[in-house]
């Protein structure tokens, strides 16, 4: 059996552990084979440091892509993170064009806001222009936040109720062809989880909520849901065990490592996931 390529399509923070430095280790752990197309390359992540470097890659994208392309590189699927401007948007959707096998996965992480506000750095317009990446997509993994600014719709906090969320994933089906995994889902108190709507039927899942705030948590979810998906897992088993891992990761790093800028200790819990994957 051949081994399964994703092209991995995020920046890369050389400290701080988010986007590349998160995506890499967990699907190659998950025995996938993970080529990337870095987006940009940052000191440090930005949430908690100031003065970190950037190094725009706009202009690298589809070079690499073409390159790939000539070598008779293709991948399975293909999962996009964060994009640090709008043009990369439409390069990006360029790139999957190229690169991806017939009949391969679009998976995007529409990174871009959390807690009612968008990131730092995204004009007001970003939603408008990832929507457009959101179409071509099979998977879509907004949170609430990002899935409110794309639909144009009040953000709420937590808890929710089924009628706000599942008004939200009925309309973000109408946005893309694919399924919709909507993140950061919470009716009470004590669960945090995922929504999911195949187009026809709205399920849920649910882990033990950690009280504890980190980045890099979104990476987690969505590069194991990525495991899953291409171990062959049912799109609900994988957001369960994406769910339950990612809780896992935050209470065991809210016992030993509680800095919030240095991310979650992720790295300690990969035998979990091999095991929760079956592999």
């Amino acid at each position: 059996m051949l081994q399964k390529k994703v092209a991995a399509i995020h920046d890369i923070s050389c400290f701080g552990k988010c986007s590349l430095t998160v995506a890499l280790p967990i699907i190659s752990a998950a025995g996938i084979e993970t080529a990337v197309i870095p987006t940009a390359v940052l000191s440090t992540h930005t949430g908690g440091f100031s003065g970190y470097t950037f190094r725009d890659l706009t202009e690298d994208i589809l070079p690499v892509a073409n390159h790939w392309k000539k070598e008779n590189i293709t991948v399975d699927a293909i999962y996009t993170g964060y994009l640090g401007s709008k043009e990369q948007i439409e390069i990006v959707k360029d790139a999957i064009k190229i690169i991806k096998k017939e009949g391969g996965l679009t998976i995007v992480d529409p990174v871009m806001a959390d807690n009612g506000k968008l990131y730092g750095g995204f004009p007001e317009d970003f939603p408008i222009e990832m929507k457009k990446l959101c179409e071509t997509a099979d998977i879509i993994t907004p949170n609430i936040t990002e899935a409110a600014f794309m639909l144009d719709i009040p953000y709420k906090p937590a808890p929710y109720t089924k009628e706000y969320i599942e008004d939200m994933v009925v309309k973000l089906s109408e946005i893309t062809n694919g399924a919709v995994v909507l993140t950061g889902v919470c009716f009470q108190k004590d669960k945090m989880g995922a929504a999911i709507y195949d187009g026809k039927e709205i399920s849920y899942v649910f882990s033990n909520y950690v009280e504890a705030a980190y980045h890099g948590t979104g990476d987690i979810f969505t590069s194991t849901l990525v495991c899953g998906v291409l171990n062959n897992k049912s799109l609900i088993e994988s957001a369960q065990i994406a769910s339950d891992f990612t809780a896992s990761c935050i209470k065991l790093t809210k016992e030993n490592y509680p800095e919030m800028k240095y991310g979650v200790n992720f790295e300690a819990k990969i035998p979990e996931l091999i095991k929760k994957l079956g592999l």
